[in-house]
């Protein structure tokens, strides 16, 4: 029976869950509301998710919530590029407190996909944005980009400008915490060997030099302050590898699973699909060549290991070869 006719089955679009609240949000954001205020509102939503489905070590995650919030706010935004930006830069509190979890960072990306399927370049900016202000995290991008609901866009190259730009935004993040740290460590390492010469410079009857051996100093950091920004840049190490081991093991399961039903159903397996994702592979090893080459003997030893279909280990080979 063709379920669009059954009556019990048309629902009332008033009569969805969260509809009235969305209808809510919609007068207060008009009314200048605060971030408070939409936190309130949305309190009273009903989290539609089974309790069997939560971990307990997470904190809540209430999809209900993220689907009214989201969809109701960038729509309101939809007029521009920068009246989303300013949407999302008001209400930057609700986003923070609503995507706690990496998978309520995907929803608040699932939801930006419903409303904007059919704009690309507005998902590529509010990706950007996203991120730029630590909305969602990169890794949950990147599993986002490689979800079943993307499969019909796996083709499309703005998903591919998406993945990319949130690989450059990490590589940026962890070069600028090494850049400030290698800065600290001279600085500190002048301050100490200032403070090692200054009983010669008070008791030197040139004062110049001792004025010329503390000018420009600028602020000196502690070695308490640099070992915490050594503690950052690890942190960052961390993040940017986990980044590169989602990537490269989606990319994996995918041809992997794409190979396997080929073999099994003796097709060919050199399809323009299949063609397409290796292009990809291989655009990320090469486009990100100096940062994946730090990873290579973790990515060798977890992901591109001798027992992997040597039609996706040769990527990887040729990648080493290339870089050795």
């Amino acid at each position: 029976m063709d379920r669009s006719s059954d009556p019990q089955r048309a629902a009332d679009p008033a009569s969805l869950p969260g509809t009235a609240t969305a209808h809510k949000l919609v007068v207060a954001i008009r009314q200048k509301c605060n971030a408070e205020d939409v936190l309130n509102e949305l309190n009273d939503l009903p989290n539609s998710r089974d309790a069997s489905d939560m971990d307990m070590a997470e904190a809540p995650f209430n999809p209900l919530k993220i689907d009214v919030f989201v969809q109701t706010l960038l729509n309101l935004g939809s007029k521009s590029f920068s009246h989303s930006f300013a949407a999302i830069s008001k209400f930057h509190a609700v986003f923070k407190a609503l995507a706690e979890t990496e998978e309520a960072q995907i929803c608040i990306l699932h939801n930006m996909f419903e409303l904007w399927v059919d704009h690309q370049q507005m998902m590529v900016v509010i990706v950007d944005k996203l991120l730029k202000v630590q909305i969602v995290e990169c890794s949950a991008v990147a599993t986002w980009v490689f979800s079943k609901e993307m499969v019909g866009e796996f083709t499309k190259m703005y998903l591919w400008e998406i993945l990319h730009l949130t690989i450059k935004k990490m590589n940026q993040h962890v070069t600028k915490l090494s850049r400030e740290m290698n800065e600290a460590k001279e600085k500190l390492a002048r301050t100490v060997e200032s403070s090692s010469s200054e009983s010669e410079d008070e008791a030197s009857p040139n004062p110049t030099k001792h004025r010329k051996n503390t000018e420009g100093s600028g602020e000196k950091p502690t070695e308490e302050q640099v070992e915490r920004m050594e503690e950052k840049l690890e942190a960052a190490y961390v993040d940017q590898k986990r980044l590169f081991l989602i990537i490269f093991q989606r990319f994996i399961m995918i041809l992997s699973e794409h190979l396997v039903k080929c073999d099994t159903d003796g097709r060919d397996y050199d399809t323009d699909w299949y063609r397409w994702t290796v292009g990809r592979l291989q655009q990320v090893f090469m486009m990100h060549h100096e940062q994946v080459q730090k990873y290579s003997s973790t990515l060798e030893s977890l992901l591109f290991t001798s027992d992997l279909d040597p039609h996706i280990l040769d990527v990887f080979h040729q990648f080493t070869a290339l870089r050795a």
